[in-house]
């Protein structure tokens, strides 16, 4: 249970699929939960994190809008074990970053509700709906589960593609 050091592309781990976390791993998902809070805590205005970006090859992620000026709705501070998409609906572009990224954010289309089962901390099955912010900073960790980042989801390099103006 540490602050940790989020892992920068091209780092091969990011690019790598995560296994599930089964029902005899408790120990490890509550190890891999409190990094990421910790360390998604430790950066401010960071708005998720996925296991694999700390090096966990788990699927688990840590999503939390409730504070963003963009978020509607929201579900509050959501730890996800084994997380899946199982319905959407609509599409948006709009602007994402990362901070395994941190020099680049880029234009990308996702889906503007989604519904999501997934197993809580203690275990239990979890189905939420989410939409807008929310459900893109959903999908942008889902993604990191399956060795994808934002950049793999761009229409265009050459358009789509910018330096972040600022740091937080």
């Amino acid at each position: 249970m540490a602050v940790l050091d989020v892992l920068l592309y091209p780092h091969p781990t990011l690019k790598r699929t995560a296994r599930e976390l089964g029902d005899g791993e408790h120990v490890e998902a509550e190890r891999v939960a409190a990094d990421l809070i910790e360390t998604m805590d430790s950066h401010p205005g960071c708005v998720g994190l996925a296991a694999p970006q700390l090096g966990h090859l788990v699927r688990m992620i840590a999503v939390d809008v409730s504070e963003h000026r963009k978020a509607v709705n929201p579900n509050g501070r959501l730890l996800l074990v084994n997380p899946e998409v199982t319905a959407s609906e609509g599409a948006e572009v709009a602007r994402e970053g990362c901070l395994s990224i941190p020099h680049l954010t880029a234009n990308v289309r996702r889906p503007t509700r989604i519904e999501v089962s997934a197993t809580a901390l203690a275990g239990e099955t979890l189905e939420l709906t989410s939409e807008g912010f929310e459900a893109r900073c959903l999908l942008h960790e889902l993604d990191h589960l399956d060795g994808k980042l934002f950049l793999d989801r761009v229409d265009s390099l050459a358009t789509d593609v910018f330096r972040r103006k600022r740091y937080r």
